[in-house]
């Protein structure tokens, strides 16, 4: 985060050193498209927000988001088994020749634009790529400082990545590092989510992200977890994992607060998506405790009809103007 703030005061002060980038328009124009296009598809609901931003912020939020689904898919992806160290090792640099100038590709192309045009920092997405070595290498982790450091590589450092583009606003008279702060937040919230949703799935896959420390304290064994024994009889969940999944939700909850204080200092326009996808994932613990904290079987999920039920609470929330924009 530090990195960031400073990157933001080296543009502030003119002092910002920004790459050559000898792209055509006619380039440019289809590395966005093609960027917006993968957000459609995957990321609807984030999709539908960034149409309130202005043109330039949307096209380059798109590109950011690209990029990190395909780093994600890196170790996730359905070539996962066949990646290692070393080809991680050439991603990395693939990403220094993406803000030194040199995208490789065409999707490569709209990040190198938009780091150009906005105070991109390079230390979330190489933190991203840290991220996936662990996910390499790491399946167990033993309290919440380590699991707090794998939420921020893979989830709080698309926050740092995005904010420079959504711009924080003008009119915002607080220490721009709560803004981050608060951004970041919500990427360890939505990650934190995502683990609660996923422990079933990802026993699968011979992972446990949940603290091992905080299982203990339960009386919960890594056994238990892995054999999916912590139902009863009835199909009721084991109290042990009742108690354990509501301490789990309430820390997630917890993030989530703090993310939500720091939405209105960024640039108006901006905080219809952030808000959005805010409420959805919170949205998901709900839907845990709703399935009885049974997240071995059920995959919880906020239905469609209860997103779009959510977007207009959301957008009043952000106080955007938006009929300045329709005018």
């Amino acid at each position: 985060m530090d990195a960031c703030l400073r990157m933001e005061a080296e543009e502030a002060s003119g002092k910002r050193q920004v790459p050559p980038l000898d792209i055509s328009a006619e380039v440019l124009a289809e590395a966005y498209e093609r960027c917006g296009k993968v957000t459609s598809e995957y990321a609807k609901t984030f999709y539908l927000g960034t149409t309130l931003m202005t043109e330039q912020q949307a096209l380059s939020v798109r590109a950011i988001y690209v990029w990190c689904r395909r780093t994600d898919e890196l170790v996730d992806g359905p070539h996962a088994t066949h990646i290692t160290p070393e080809a991680l090792e050439r991603w990395d640099e693939r990403l220094q020749d993406i803000f030194e100038g040199r995208p490789y590709d065409v999707l490569d192309a709209a990040l190198a634009d938009t780091v150009a045009r906005f105070p991109v920092c390079i230390e979330p997405f190489r933190d991203m790529v840290d991220g996936m070595r662990m996910d390499l290498l790491k399946w167990r982790y033993k309290n919440f400082d380590e699991l707090y450091e794998y939420c921020y590589r893979v989830a709080g450092t698309v926050a740092l990545m995005s904010v420079p583009v959504m711009g924080i606003d003008e009119k915002y008279e607080g220490d721009p590092a709560d803004v981050y702060s608060a951004a970041l937040a919500l990427g360890v919230a939505n990650q934190l989510t995502n683990i609660l949703r996923d422990v079933g799935e990802d026993t699968l896959r011979n992972r446990i992200y949940v603290p091992l420390d905080d299982l203990a304290e339960f009386g919960i064994s890594e056994e238990e977890v892995m054999g999916a024994t912590l139902k009863n009889a009835d199909g009721s969940m084991d109290e042990r994992w009742v108690r354990f999944m509501k301490f789990q939700i309430a820390r997630a909850r917890e993030y989530f607060v703090k993310a939500e204080e720091g939405v209105y200092g960024l640039g108006p326009l901006a905080r219809w998506p952030v808000m959005t996808s805010l409420v959805v994932y919170r949205g998901i613990l709900d839907a845990i405790e709703e399935n009885g904290y049974d997240n071995f079987t059920q995959r919880a999920y906020v239905p469609k009809a209860a997103k779009l039920a959510l977007l207009p609470a959301a957008l009043l929330k952000c106080h955007i103007p938006l009929f300045r924009n329709i005018v």
